[in-house]
């Protein structure tokens, strides 16, 4: 396989633009060949946090298209200050490169006409992603930078722009992606996937810590370690510096540092990434909105694993008829707004002390290593009683919390829960990781936040612990 990286590394040097180590990298093998000539890859993305330098590939590979392979390029932004500085920051190395400059024809600098054309025919242009962008044209090259705003409409209208060229190739570009990064959600996929061989793709982010890790935990990332500034951002030393990252940590929020300085996203939910572990029929069936808890039952909390983007309380225990019950705690089941399932995690100890004195439940269900730990101290300290599960507890615990679902040979399930959309969210989501001959679930591999599905199963395994508790079979109402 060869590559035209090199030649487009070395064009940029000519202009001024000398690249990092990772930067080169992914040229590489974006502009990597096929023995016919075409580029083995359509489409290309990159995902890297913000300050790293990702502008400076974008600009290679359009001095590349320009001056190399005769392209007709569009740059598309999300908003028009970026698509204006891509144009700014290209126009500045064209025009200062005697060679580059002696072969333009034109420059239009319009307020969203941007564009550059070479006496060649080649031509760069500028604009930002509104209706009926690139409506008309037929492009060699499409780069979307921001592109986790990148809309499925959009991309349906940018990408049929190069159904008639012979070797086109569309480049996505941005950083950690939210809940409405649906097309750069869907290009990632893809790639963790692994099983499409025209899509090269290249992240940057850490692995942070999940349910149940140890303190000492080696197998993921800190939020608070240079190894970690490290890994999720290749400019560091280069571009940033650790200082600065430092000063960012302090300064921000655990969930804005972690999606905007350390790479994880909250990528939403696609339905190829649904009912992984428990199917959809065997959860809707489980559903009943009129089963109700009654006393005694036990509470669990569990928090997403940034620490701040949102903090869950489930309760567990019996209904009238015997059966398991689980459920998002809240005031009203009319108003879902009002179920405990919220950001940030300022309101936790209040509410979980307000509900141990309105409800007395056995005990409330905490892991101490993971982010919802930090809630302990203040929470004996009111009185409250906490239980922590061991990994080989927990384990078996999510093993049982599936068993009680999902029908098998010999398991007839028995759980029941009120239909509430976060907590059906989070089982719709939900992955499992690996533990030696067992398994527990995954934050990490996860699609969404499955803090009310964590919180459910520590809640079971609560209650089957302090079973032994006489039932006084009292409905409970949250306070």
């Amino acid at each position: 396989m060869q590559s035209a990286g090199k030649e487009a590394v070395a064009l940029a040097a000519s202009a001024g633009l000398i690249l990092d180590p990772w930067q080169e990298l992914v040229l590489d093998h974006a502009l990597a060949i096929r023995e016919d000539g075409k580029f083995c890859a359509n489409e290309v993305g990159v995902m890297v946090s913000r300050q790293n330098g990702k502008g400076s590939i974008i600009e290679a590979l359009c001095l590349w298209g320009l001056f190399i392979n005769d392209e007709q390029i569009l740059h598309t932004a999300h908003v028009f200050k970026t698509a204006a500085e891509g144009f700014r920051r290209i126009e500045g190395l064209i025009l200062g490169t005697p060679e580059f400059k002696a072969e333009v024809k034109r420059v239009v600098r319009g307020h969203g006409e941007e564009s550059i054309e070479l006496h060649s025919g080649a031509r760069l242009m500028f604009s930002t992603r509104q209706k009926g962008t690139a409506r008309g044209l037929t492009l060699d090259r499409v780069i979307c930078d921001e592109a986790m705003y990148l809309t499925e409409e959009q991309t349906a209208a940018l990408q049929f722009t190069t159904s008639a060229r012979p070797n086109p190739q569309v480049a996505y570009l941005g950083s950690a992606g939210t809940q409405e990064s649906t097309q750069f959600g869907r290009v990632r996929r893809r790639a963790l996937k692994g099983d499409d061989p025209k899509l090269f793709y290249a992240e940057w982010s850490i692995d942070p810590c999940t349910v149940l890790c140890p303190s000492d935990c080696e197998e993921h990332d800190p939020l608070d370690s240079v190894g970690s500034y490290a890994k999720a951002n290749p400019g560091l030393g280069i571009r940033i510096s650790v200082e600065h990252v430092e000063s960012e940590r302090r300064s921000m929020g655990p969930a804005i540092f972690s999606r905007e300085r350390l790479g994880v996203g909250d990528w939403p939910l696609d339905g190829e990434d649904e009912w992984r572990v428990i199917d959809k029929e065997s959860w809707e069936s489980r559903a009943d909105e009129n089963s109700v808890l009654v006393d005694p039952l036990v509470l669990a909390v569990d928090v997403t694993p940034d620490g701040s983007t949102a903090s869950c309380i489930a309760a567990a225990g019996l209904n009238e008829e015997g059966e398991r019950h689980v459920e998002i705690t809240g005031r009203s089941l009319a108003e879902p707004l009002a179920i405990d399932h919220r950001p940030g995690t300022a309101w936790v100890v209040d509410r979980v002390v307000s509900i141990w004195r309105a409800c007395k439940p056995m005990a409330v269900v905490i892991d101490k290593a993971g982010q919802a730990g930090a809630f302990i101290d203040a929470l004996e300290a009111a009185g409250v009683k906490v239980i922590s599960p061991v990994t080989r507890e927990y384990a078996q615990a999510c093993g049982e919390f599936y068993a009680s679902v999902v029908p098998r040979p010999g398991n007839e399930p028995d759980l029941n829960h009120l239909d509430q959309r976060p907590l059906n969210d989070a089982v719709a989501g939900a992955d499992k990781r690996d533990l030696a001959d067992t398994w527990a679930w995954s934050k990490r591999n996860s699609t969404v936040d499955i803090s009310p599905l964590v919180a459910a199963t520590l809640a079971m395994w609560g209650y089957k612990k302090c079973a032994h508790k006489k039932r006084s079979k009292v409905k409970v109402a949250w306070g």
